[in-house]
Protein backbone atom coordinates (compact mmCIF):
# COMPACT_ATOMS: atom_id res chain seq x y z
CA UNK A 1 0.00 0.00 0.00
CA UNK A 2 1.09 3.67 -0.36
CA UNK A 3 3.07 5.64 2.19
CA UNK A 4 1.48 5.85 5.62
CA UNK A 5 1.83 9.65 5.78
CA UNK A 6 -1.15 9.88 3.42
CA UNK A 7 -4.66 10.29 4.79
CA UNK A 8 -8.03 9.46 3.24
CA UNK A 9 -10.36 12.38 3.99
CA UNK A 10 -13.93 11.06 3.89
CA UNK A 11 -16.76 13.57 3.42
CA UNK A 12 -20.07 11.73 3.82
CA UNK A 13 -23.25 12.77 5.61
CA UNK A 14 -24.37 9.20 6.43
CA UNK A 15 -22.66 8.23 9.68
CA UNK A 16 -23.06 4.49 9.08
CA UNK A 17 -21.25 4.82 5.74
CA UNK A 18 -18.51 6.93 7.33
CA UNK A 19 -18.01 4.36 10.07
CA UNK A 20 -17.95 1.43 7.63
CA UNK A 21 -15.42 3.12 5.35
CA UNK A 22 -13.29 4.15 8.32
CA UNK A 23 -13.21 0.57 9.58
CA UNK A 24 -12.41 -0.84 6.13
CA UNK A 25 -9.58 1.56 5.44
CA UNK A 26 -8.24 1.38 8.98
CA UNK A 27 -7.90 -2.40 8.61
CA UNK A 28 -5.78 -1.68 5.51
CA UNK A 29 -3.41 0.41 7.61
CA UNK A 30 -4.64 3.70 6.19
CA UNK A 31 -5.07 6.92 8.13
CA UNK A 32 -8.61 8.29 7.91
CA UNK A 33 -10.22 11.65 8.75
CA UNK A 34 -14.02 11.92 8.82
CA UNK A 35 -16.29 14.86 7.96
CA UNK A 36 -20.09 14.95 7.92
CA UNK A 37 -20.33 17.73 5.32
CA UNK A 38 -18.34 19.74 2.80
CA UNK A 39 -18.43 22.91 4.87
CA UNK A 40 -16.72 21.34 7.88
CA UNK A 41 -14.05 19.83 5.61
CA UNK A 42 -13.32 23.21 4.01
CA UNK A 43 -13.20 24.90 7.41
CA UNK A 44 -10.64 22.38 8.67
CA UNK A 45 -8.59 21.95 5.48
CA UNK A 46 -4.91 22.86 5.59
CA UNK A 47 -2.63 23.24 2.55
CA UNK A 48 -0.13 20.70 3.90
CA UNK A 49 -2.64 17.84 3.98
CA UNK A 50 -1.56 14.83 1.93
CA UNK A 51 -3.62 11.91 0.66
CA UNK A 52 -6.94 11.96 -1.13
CA UNK A 53 -10.56 12.98 -0.72
CA UNK A 54 -13.39 10.44 -0.80
CA UNK A 55 -16.57 12.46 -1.18
CA UNK A 56 -20.26 11.66 -1.54
CA UNK A 57 -22.19 13.58 -4.20
CA UNK A 58 -25.49 14.15 -2.40
CA UNK A 59 -25.14 15.88 0.96
CA UNK A 60 -27.02 18.63 2.80
CA UNK A 61 -25.56 22.03 1.99
CA UNK A 62 -22.70 21.93 -0.48
CA UNK A 63 -22.78 18.77 -2.64
CA UNK A 64 -19.74 16.67 -3.47
CA UNK A 65 -19.31 17.89 -7.04
CA UNK A 66 -19.37 21.52 -5.89
CA UNK A 67 -16.75 20.70 -3.25
CA UNK A 68 -14.61 19.01 -5.90
CA UNK A 69 -14.91 22.04 -8.18
CA UNK A 70 -14.08 24.41 -5.31
CA UNK A 71 -10.91 22.45 -4.54
CA UNK A 72 -9.85 22.44 -8.20
CA UNK A 73 -10.30 26.20 -8.39
CA UNK A 74 -8.23 26.71 -5.25
CA UNK A 75 -5.30 24.72 -6.66
CA UNK A 76 -5.66 21.87 -4.16
CA UNK A 77 -3.32 18.91 -4.61
CA UNK A 78 -5.78 16.44 -3.06
CA UNK A 79 -6.99 13.96 -5.70
CA UNK A 80 -10.72 13.28 -5.42
CA UNK A 81 -12.66 10.00 -5.54
CA UNK A 82 -16.40 10.54 -5.95
CA UNK A 83 -19.02 8.13 -4.59
CA UNK A 84 -22.77 8.14 -4.96
CA UNK A 85 -25.86 6.11 -4.27
CA UNK A 86 -27.60 7.71 -7.24
CA UNK A 87 -25.18 7.47 -10.12
CA UNK A 88 -25.96 9.11 -13.41
CA UNK A 89 -23.97 9.82 -16.55
CA UNK A 90 -23.99 13.61 -16.21
CA UNK A 91 -22.69 13.48 -12.64
CA UNK A 92 -19.91 11.14 -13.73
CA UNK A 93 -19.02 13.49 -16.58
CA UNK A 94 -18.83 16.45 -14.20
CA UNK A 95 -16.66 14.51 -11.78
CA UNK A 96 -14.19 13.40 -14.44
CA UNK A 97 -14.10 16.88 -16.01
CA UNK A 98 -12.83 18.05 -12.62
CA UNK A 99 -10.18 15.30 -12.72
CA UNK A 100 -11.77 12.74 -10.39
CA UNK A 101 -9.72 9.59 -9.92
CA UNK A 102 -12.84 7.40 -10.02
CA UNK A 103 -16.61 7.54 -9.75
CA UNK A 104 -17.86 4.80 -7.42
CA UNK A 105 -21.47 3.74 -6.98
CA UNK A 106 -22.79 2.46 -3.65
CA UNK A 107 -22.59 -0.13 -2.34
CA UNK A 108 -18.88 0.48 -2.80
CA UNK A 109 -16.79 -2.30 -4.32
CA UNK A 110 -13.95 -2.57 -1.80
CA UNK A 111 -11.26 -3.73 -4.20
CA UNK A 112 -12.10 -0.93 -6.64
CA UNK A 113 -12.08 1.61 -3.80
CA UNK A 114 -8.64 0.49 -2.61
CA UNK A 115 -7.31 0.59 -6.18
CA UNK A 116 -8.68 4.12 -6.61
CA UNK A 117 -7.07 5.26 -3.35
CA UNK A 118 -3.72 3.82 -4.41
CA UNK A 119 -3.96 5.64 -7.74
CA UNK A 120 -4.97 8.85 -5.96
CA UNK A 121 -1.92 8.68 -3.67
CA UNK A 122 0.32 8.07 -6.67
CA UNK A 123 -1.17 11.09 -8.47
CA UNK A 124 -0.54 13.33 -5.50
CA UNK A 125 3.07 12.22 -5.18
CA UNK A 126 3.60 13.12 -8.85
CA UNK A 127 1.99 16.53 -8.38
CA UNK A 128 4.03 17.20 -5.26
CA UNK A 129 7.29 16.16 -6.93
CA UNK A 130 6.49 18.40 -9.92
CA UNK A 131 5.75 21.32 -7.62
CA UNK A 132 8.96 20.82 -5.66
CA UNK A 133 11.01 20.63 -8.85
CA UNK A 134 9.29 23.76 -10.12
CA UNK A 135 10.09 25.60 -6.89
CA UNK A 136 13.72 24.51 -7.11
CA UNK A 137 13.97 25.73 -10.70
CA UNK A 138 12.38 29.06 -9.78
CA UNK A 139 14.88 29.48 -6.96
CA UNK A 140 17.80 28.82 -9.33
CA UNK A 141 16.44 31.23 -11.94
CA UNK A 142 16.32 33.97 -9.33
CA UNK A 143 20.13 33.76 -9.04
CA UNK A 144 20.58 34.94 -12.65
CA UNK A 145 21.43 38.53 -13.47
CA UNK A 146 19.17 40.40 -15.91
CA UNK A 147 21.81 40.02 -18.65
CA UNK A 148 22.13 36.29 -18.00
CA UNK A 149 18.38 35.94 -18.31
CA UNK A 150 18.51 37.78 -21.63
CA UNK A 151 21.22 35.46 -22.89
CA UNK A 152 19.29 32.44 -21.65
CA UNK A 153 16.18 33.52 -23.55
CA UNK A 154 18.23 33.87 -26.74
CA UNK A 155 19.97 30.51 -26.26
CA UNK A 156 16.68 28.71 -25.59
CA UNK A 157 15.28 30.30 -28.75
CA UNK A 158 18.01 28.46 -30.68
CA UNK A 159 20.21 31.43 -31.60
CA UNK A 160 23.98 31.17 -31.99
CA UNK A 161 26.56 33.25 -30.20
CA UNK A 162 27.13 35.76 -33.01
CA UNK A 163 23.40 36.38 -33.45
CA UNK A 164 22.94 36.74 -29.70
CA UNK A 165 25.88 39.14 -29.55
CA UNK A 166 24.41 41.26 -32.34
CA UNK A 167 20.93 41.33 -30.74
CA UNK A 168 22.24 42.25 -27.30
CA UNK A 169 25.03 44.51 -28.57
CA UNK A 170 27.79 42.60 -26.83
CA UNK A 171 30.75 40.57 -28.08
CA UNK A 172 30.51 36.82 -28.88
CA UNK A 173 33.14 36.25 -26.18
CA UNK A 174 30.91 37.99 -23.61
CA UNK A 175 28.02 35.78 -24.72
CA UNK A 176 30.19 32.73 -24.02
CA UNK A 177 31.03 34.03 -20.55
CA UNK A 178 27.37 34.63 -19.73
CA UNK A 179 26.41 31.17 -21.04
CA UNK A 180 29.05 29.49 -18.90
CA UNK A 181 27.92 31.38 -15.81
CA UNK A 182 24.23 30.71 -16.25
CA UNK A 183 24.84 27.00 -16.93
CA UNK A 184 26.84 26.82 -13.71
CA UNK A 185 24.24 28.73 -11.69
CA UNK A 186 21.38 26.58 -13.02
CA UNK A 187 23.38 23.39 -12.42
CA UNK A 188 22.93 22.08 -15.96
CA UNK A 189 25.63 20.60 -18.16
CA UNK A 190 24.40 21.30 -21.66
CA UNK A 191 22.22 23.56 -23.79
CA UNK A 192 19.71 20.68 -24.13
CA UNK A 193 19.43 20.52 -20.34
CA UNK A 194 19.02 24.30 -20.26
CA UNK A 195 16.12 24.09 -22.72
CA UNK A 196 14.44 21.37 -20.63
CA UNK A 197 14.82 23.44 -17.48
CA UNK A 198 13.42 26.49 -19.24
CA UNK A 199 10.39 24.57 -20.46
CA UNK A 200 9.78 23.18 -17.00
CA UNK A 201 9.85 26.65 -15.52
CA UNK A 202 7.55 28.03 -18.17
CA UNK A 203 10.14 30.42 -19.44
CA UNK A 204 9.26 32.08 -22.76
CA UNK A 205 11.38 33.55 -25.48
CA UNK A 206 11.45 37.31 -25.01
CA UNK A 207 13.69 37.86 -28.02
Amino acid sequence: MPHRSNTVFIVEDDQSVRDALSLLLGLQGLSVALFADAESFLAARRPDWHGCLLVDIRMPGMDGLTLQKRLCESGSWLPVIVMTGHGDVESARQAFRSDAVDFLEKPIDHSRLLAAIEEAFARQHVRQDDAERGAAVTSLLQTLTPREREVMAQVVAGRHNREIARRLDISPRTVEVHKARLLAKLQVGSIADLVRLSLRAGEKDHG
